[in-house]
C-alpha cells in the first residue's frame, strides 16, 4: 500500500518550498542552530556538518564539542561559534533548532548531554543522527518523549538498531511509516534512494549518485537539515530541501570529480551551485 502512496521528490516541489532571501535581511532572520557533534578522533564529523549547515543559509551556528577539541573547529570553520560538552548547565540561548549526533560517540558525557538537551528542547525543531540514534536505540523508552516532528536520519544499519532487523528496504519503509505515524516523527531513511517518511506521506528522492557512498555524507545532510530548520522551514520541508539539494550538489560535483574520487568536501563546495540550479539563476 505504501508504494502506491509514494511520490518522487522533484525540482518543481523544491522550487515551491524554497524561500527567496530578502535583500534587506540580516543574520537574525535566518535562525541560530545548535549542532552537538564530534569527539576525539571524530572531529571531522563536526566540521563537515557545520560547513554544510553554513553553506545552506543559516544565520548563526553554534557547534558544541569537547573543550579539548575546540581549536579544530575554530581553525577549520571560523564562521561557527563554540560551546563545550563539559558545561553542566543547559545553555540558555534560545536556539532556533537543534541537531545532535555526528561523531559524538556513546560516552556517558555524550549520553548525559543527549538527555539534557533533547529532552529539555520542548517545541524546538530537533534532528537526531548517527551516534545520537545509537544512544536512542539503547534507551527506547525515550521515544515517546521526543518533540513532535523530530527528524531521525538513519542509514539502514542504524534503522535496524532502532526498530529491529529488516530484510530489505521495502520492509524498512513499511515499518518507518508505522513508526512515523505512531510517534509523530519524521524518518529520513538514507540510501541510494533516500526516503522521507512522515505520517502523511512517503517521498523518494531520485537524484544523487554513488559518490555519496562514503563517510561524511550523512554528516553533511544533518548540517543542511539543521540549517533549514533554523531558518523556519517546517520539518518535512527542511528534510525535503536538504535531501534534494544534497543529492543535486553531488550530481553537480560529477563535472569535476568521478564517483570514486568524490569527497563530501567537494559536494559541500557545490551546495551553492545546487541553489542556483533550483533558482534558475
Amino acid at each position: 500500500m505504501y508504494i502506491q502512496q509514494m511520490k518522487a521528490l522533484t525540482k518543481e516541489i523544491i522550487q515551491g518550498i524554497l524561500k527567496v532571501r530578502k535583500s534587506d535581511s540580516h543574520k537574525g532572520n535566518y535562525g541560530h542552530g545548535l549542532l552537538i557533534a564530534g569527539e576525539i578522533g571524530k572531529m571531522g564529523a563536526a566540521i563537515i556538518s557545520a560547513k554544510a549547515c553554513l553553506r545552506s543559509g543559516i544565520g548563526l551556528l553554534t557547534v558544541n564539542v569537547p573543550k579539548d577539541e575546540r581549536l579544530i573547529v575554530q581553525v577549520g570553520i571560523p564562521e561557527a561559534m563554540l560551546s563545550f560538552r563539559e558545561d553542566s548547565k543547559i545553555e540558555q540561548i534560545n536556539y532556533s533548532a537543534l541537531a545532535i549526533g555526528p561523531g559524538i560517540g556513546k560516552s556517558q558525557l555524550s549520553i548525559n548531554y543527549w538527555l539534557k538537551h533533547v529532552l529539555s528542547s520542548k517545541n524546538r525543531p530537533t534532528l537526531i543522527d548517527a551516534d545520537g540514534l545509537n544512544i536512542l536505540a539503547e534507551h527506547t523508552d525515550l521515544f515517546h518523549q521526543l518533540n513532535e516532528n523530530t527528524i531521525l536520519t538513519p542509514h539502514p544499519k542504524e534503522f535496524d538498531r532502532l526498530f529491529g532487523q529488516c530484510e530489505n528496504t521495502e520492509e524498512r519503509i513499511a515499518i518507518a511509516k508505522k513508526k512515523a505515524n505512531d510517534l509523530n516523527i519524521i524518518i529520513v531513511l538514507k540510501g541510494s534512494q533516500t526516503h522521507i517518511i512522515s505520517k502523511e506521506e512517503v517521498i523518494v528522492n531520485t537524484n544523487g549518485n554513488s559518490g555519496l557512498s562514503k563517510g561524511g555524507s550523512g554528516d553533511a545532510l544533518t548540517g543542511m537539515i539543521l540549517s533549514f530548520l533554523a531558518q523556519g522551514y517546517l520539518p518535512n520541508e527542511a528534510a525535503q530541501l536538504a535531501v534534494f539539494l544534497h543529492g543535486l550538489a553531488a550530481d553537480l560535483t560529477q563535472d569535476s570529480q568521478s564517483h570514486e574520487s568524490m569527497l563530501i568536501s567537494d559536494v559541500i563546495e557545490n551546495i551553492g551551485k545546487s541553489f542556483k540550479t533550483i533558482g534558475n539563476i
